[in-house]
């Protein structure tokens, strides 16, 4: 390497330098070192102490020369300056000396300053490296404590005040720790956080479900216990206002009318249900837009919750446990409904409720299916009229249910018109046939209480002394009686249900039709075929007479009835029934009257070929007509019954004196016989006429008629058209044929001529009436 260059000075530079420097001062005997120490200073303090002695050293020889030639000229002046700068030299290599040595103290303690400068310096540095180290530890610090209290607050399920710390980070304004990996990291892990957020609510949520499911029968319960206590409240107001007869729970008047007091079934002293987990749910889901998942999630685990409700087969008797489960239910749904806004669809809620209620339907259904009580259908009934009436929400179709109630209705009437018809069916073949007796007032007035008849005849029986006798039997007290039950349970099953008021109507029309006809009516009418006392005939017709009267009664208190329930007319078709079932009595009545005339004329011995005409009636007639008089007279039944009695007998009396002359009982006969009928006709009809019935002889214009023509030999009269037409258009000619055989037959059997004349003449008219009209029987 060359050696360094040593910087070159002008001359000028060098005086001028020179000129600065005072070794001596003229004015003091002492060398002036003085001003070397800036110099010196400075020389060290630019570190070019080498370069300025060398240049001091040339300008020393500068100088040298420089005196030497000032010498020359002024030798003595020289000589002494000379000797002056060999002192001011020997100063200067001193001082050269002390210059150098001070340098190297300089140097040595410039060097000691240096380190120590470096050595502060890097430990300011050090000091600066560790202040920012604590603030970005300390910043550091913050942020995992804002994570940790995140984890804390998700601990505490302070699950929003935590995702909005999260967000607190994530929006965090840039700093030195923003760009550190322990940053970058935090920031990686957020959606992790978030995560457990997500995670930890929905727990929350979740526990928050299986709760609402634990409670909901107890909200169900509460419901119904209010709507309970509402109904009987409207029930006694409207026993004690006729107004509001016509009008049910939930209508506008009983709305208006109801003092309601606040209770809510979710929030109360017995009960408080916080719906706080599923709207935070809702929130945190929302913030990280997954409410779709979440609404997903809620819908699938509600219907899990719905599909466990009912338990497969269906237990009639926790059937209130279970509508009040049902109810708790969907009275929280509909307060989610109502406080989400648009979390939850009532699409979905209703498709829960309508599968819910299809189910419920069906497992009642099936569980019914062996049932015979009808009180079993009024409880089922009773309990879901309560269901339907606490969970009316528009939302909530509740026709499935009504229809249903109509269902069971029929069933119900149908078992209690099974139950009562067996009770009427035994009060009919247990009746004594009596009539009934009451002895005291009170005893009036609860058969009055009971029986259908009109006004009036309520009137008159309360009006008669006591003891009294009425008209009627046990049969048709205790029908009554059980007709009453009847429709009070049959109207117990209704209350409440008012939509279907036309179905109600016909269904009571039918039912009461079907009691009255097929089991009153119908077995009374057997009971008649086994009896033959004419007592009980004639009071079996009395009292079908007030079946009859109370079918017209019933009708007007029903129609009125449901009239104040805005329903229809009741119109029953049980009327014809008794009285087809009164024609039979009197049929009955009549068969047994026949069947005694038949003994008396059993013991008729009439003479059909007698010599000559009897001058009195027959004498069985006399007692015929005493008995049939005692007996038709002695019934308690109406006039017209007894005049269609009287009709029957002298009709079947009349039938068999025809019987006589025109049967083949008796093949012969002669005219005295005949006249003997006629004989008899006059004393039946003379006594008919005694007993106020003599408009009944008009049945024996036939035979008076068919007699009279063979008596008179008005035969040739009787085949003239015009003639039979005009009079004799009662006769009939077969009949007439076969008097006239009879009366031939009798001619042709005896010996004188003329009596054998007159009995082929009437055998030639026979043949000539029996040519009349050939087709005719």
């Amino acid at each position: 390497m060359p050696p360094r260059r040593r910087p070159q000075f002008t001359q000028e530079q060098i005086d001028q330098q020179l000129q600065q420097i005072h070794l001596l001062d003229q004015a003091s005997s002492s060398e002036n070192l003085e001003q070397l120490g800036p110099i010196i200073k400075q020389v060290h303090a630019s570190r070019q102490q080498e370069s300025f002695l060398r240049t001091v050293k040339g300008l020393v020889d500068a100088k040298d020369a420089e005196i030497e030639k000032i010498c020359a000229d002024n030798y003595q002046d020289f000589i002494a300056s000379v000797s002056t700068l060999f002192t001011v030299k020997s100063y200067t290599e001193k001082m050269k000396q002390n210059i150098l040595s001070l340098e190297g103290s300089v140097s040595q303690l410039g060097k000691g300053l240096v380190d120590k400068k470096r050595a502060l310096l890097q430990t300011k540095k050090t000091a600066s490296n560790l202040d920012e180290a604590i603030d970005t530890l300390q910043a550091c610090l913050r942020v995992l404590d804002v994570v940790n209290r995140v984890g804390e607050m998700v601990k505490d399920g302070k699950y929003w005040g935590a995702l909005r710390s999260l967000e607190d980070i994530e929006s965090m304004p840039p700093t030195s720790l923003s760009h550190t990996p322990f940053f970058e990291h935090l920031l990686s892990s957020l959606p992790s956080l978030r995560r457990q957020i997500k995670d930890a609510v929905t727990a929350s949520m979740k526990q928050w479900l299986l709760e609402i499911r634990n409670v909901s029968a107890q909200v169900g319960g509460l419901a119904l216990e209010g709507m309970d206590m509402r109904i009987r409240k409207w029930r006694s107001r409207r026993e004690k206002d006729p107004l509001l007869r016509m009008s049910k729970v939930g209508s506008a008047v009983e709305m208006v009318t109801y003092e309601k007091t606040e209770f809510n079934v979710l929030d109360n002293a017995q009960l408080r249900i916080d719906f706080r987990p599923l709207y935070e749910c809702i929130h945190i889901y929302t913030t990280l837009d997954s409410l779709e998942e979440l609404q997903k999630s809620y819908q699938a685990d509600r219907k899990a919750q719905s599909d466990l409700i009912l338990p497969y087969p269906l237990p009639l008797s926790s059937l209130s446990t279970y509508t009040q489960e049902i109810s708790g239910f969907f009275i929280v749904e509909t307060h989610v409904l109502e406080t989400t806004n648009d979390f939850r669809s009532e699409r979905d809620v209703v498709e829960l409720w309508d599968s819910l209620i299809a189910r419920l339907i069906s497992g009642i259904e099936m569980s019914l299916t062996s049932e015979t009580d009808p009180d079993v259908f009024l409880k089922v009934k009773e309990c879901l009229l309560g269901f339907i009436m606490t969970v009316q929400a528009p939302c909530y179709g509740t026709m499935p249910l009504n229809s249903f109630i109509m269902v069971l209705f029929a069933k119900y009437a149908k078992l209690l018109q099974s139950n009562f018809s067996k009770r009427f069916e035994s009060v009919v073949l247990q009746d004594d046939h009596l009539p009934m007796q009451v002895e005291t007032s009170n005893e009036v007035d609860g058969v009055v209480e009971v029986i259908w008849v009109t006004e009036q005849e309520k009137y008159d029986i309360r009006r008669a002394q006591l003891p009294q006798t009425l008209p009627w039997s046990q049969t048709f007290y205790l029908c009554c009686q059980d007709i009453r039950g009847f429709i009070q349970k049959f109207y117990t099953f209704v209350e409440g249900v008012s939509d279907h008021h036309r179905n109600i109507d016909e269904l009571l029309s039918k039912s009461l039709d079907t009691l009255l006809k097929d089991h009153i009516s119908e077995p009374v009418a057997q009971r008649l075929a086994g009896t033959s006392t004419f007592s009980q005939i004639a009071q079996i017709i009395t009292n079908l007479e007030y079946f009859q009267g109370a079918c017209v009664e019933l009708e007007k208190s029903l129609t009125k009835l449901r009239s104040a329930n805005r329903g229809g007319a009741i119109a029953l078709t049980a009327s014809p029934s008794f009285e087809s079932t009164i024609t039979r009595a009197l049929t009955r009545l009549n068969t047994l009257i026949t069947s005694k005339l038949d003994d008396f004329f059993e013991l008729s011995e009439y003479d059909w070929t007698p010599r000559a005409r009897e001058s009195a009636p027959s004498m069985y007639l006399y007692e015929l007509i005493n008995w049939l008089t005692t007996v038709v007279d002695s019934l308690v039944v109406k006039e017209t019954y007894k005049d269609e009695t009287y009709r029957g007998a002298v009709i079947y009396i009349a039938e068999c004196l025809m019987d006589f002359l025109v049967g083949r009982n008796i093949p012969v006969m002669n005219e005295n016989a005949v006249s003997n009928i006629l004989l008899d006709v006059d004393f039946l009809e003379d006594e008919l006429k005694r007993i106020g019935r003599g408009h009944l002889a008009a049945v024996f214009v036939e035979l008076r008629a068919t007699c009279a023509i063979p008596l008179n030999n008005t035969v040739q009269e009787y085949l003239v058209p015009a003639n039979r037409r005009a009079a004799y258009a009662v006769v009939k000619h077969k009949r007439l044929q076969s008097l006239l055989e009879k009366l031939a037959k009798y001619g042709a059997s005896q010996r004188s001529n003329p009596e054998r004349e007159v009995g082929e003449r009437r055998r030639k008219e026979a043949e000539a009436v029996g040519r009349l009209f050939p087709g005719e029987v």
